[in-house]
């Protein structure tokens, strides 16, 4: 199987982040080579092996990287990468999106449930990935014990998926862990070039901007944004990264959403609607993965993005 890593780029950061299948595609006519420390731009194929996912919370596109947007260090990745403009979240309010992302649908959830409340006993992108033999990975922020069902301080157990889904509680206790710093197990595993096929990463409530400001919010992104493409996970040539947020203001629910890959041609800009089963459907393709749910019938982001 194949993995991919979703990538993502800044001359500005100190910390940072990162499958299975192989895909060879071309950017679009208006790629151009980049310097050679742009994370974008670097080649005009690629074959991705890891794919990873950053969430942030609760903020619409305008805020992020409209004329008005708060976000400057998330601003110049998308000029040096590509950046989806009509992308728009499933529900309100945040867990359905969570659900429906790595599900393919919210399977009745519309409430910020607790996973003891409402879990969800059916497929999700994590045992997909574990059924075709690769591996998975969600890191969250402040979490104090793995997999922890609990909602605590700043951790909060909605925005970490894996923890809803009985199917995958064995390998939960092991692969969804705290994030940790700069020596913690995301920075390491980005280190040592040992990404798995898929990685969920989950700022906690005062870093993804739910309970903090814009600014802290993309401060933070733009740490580990450049710790990843710094890294030799990145520089390698298969890591994919895709930043988003979990929904928007209104009923409109478009939300800004990043892509950082070295096949990325700088300045892709793509009016085309997408959605979180967008995200999904993509992140199948580059593994190799079948479609769950909504995923088999939304558009895909691969060619409009060169992935």
């Amino acid at each position: 199987m194949r993995p991919l890593l979703v990538a993502a780029a800044a001359s500005l950061a100190l910390t940072g982040c990162a499958g299975s299948s192989a895909a060879l595609r071309s950017p679009g006519a208006n790629a151009a080579a980049a310097p050679a420390n742009h994370p974008c731009g670097r080649t005009a194929q690629a074959s991705y092996r890891h794919v990873v996912w950053i969430w942030m919370e609760n903020r619409s596109y305008s805020s992020v990287l409209g004329n008005s947007g708060q976000a400057p260090g998330l601003a110049a990745y998308a000029k040096q990468c590509g950046v989806a403009t009509n992308y728009h979240a499933v529900a309100h309010p945040s867990l359905p999106n969570y659900v429906a992302a790595v599900a393919g649908g919210t399977h009745g959830i519309t409430s910020d449930c607790d996973p003891g409340t409402c879990p969800v006993r059916h497929n999700s992108l994590f045992a997909q990935v574990t059924r075709a033999g690769g591996e998975w990975r969600s890191y969250a922020e402040s979490m104090s014990t793995p997999c922890d069902h609990r909602s605590y301080g700043r951790y909060a157990a909605r925005h970490n998926p894996a923890v809803y889904f009985p199917p995958i509680a064995r390998q939960c206790g092991s692969h969804d862990v705290a994030l940790g710093g700069a020596n913690g197990p995301f920075a390491h595993q980005l280190a040592s070039n040992q990404l798995p096929g898929f990685t969920f990463v989950t700022p906690n409530l005062c870093d993804d901007g739910h309970d903090c400001s814009t600014r802290i919010a993309d401060n933070w992104l733009s740490g580990w944004l450049g710790r990843i493409v710094a890294s030799p996970a990145y520089r390698a040539g298969r890591t994919v990264v895709f930043v988003t947020w979990d929904e928007g203001d209104g009923s409109a629910n478009r939300v800004a959403t990043v892509v950082i890959g070295p096949s990325v041609a700088p300045g892709t800009r793509v009016g085309q609607r997408f959605s979180h089963y967008s995200l999904l459907r993509t992140t199948e393709e580059i593994l190799g993965l079948p479609k769950l749910g909504h995923a088999a019938t939304a558009s895909s982001m691969r060619s409009s993005f060169g992935l």
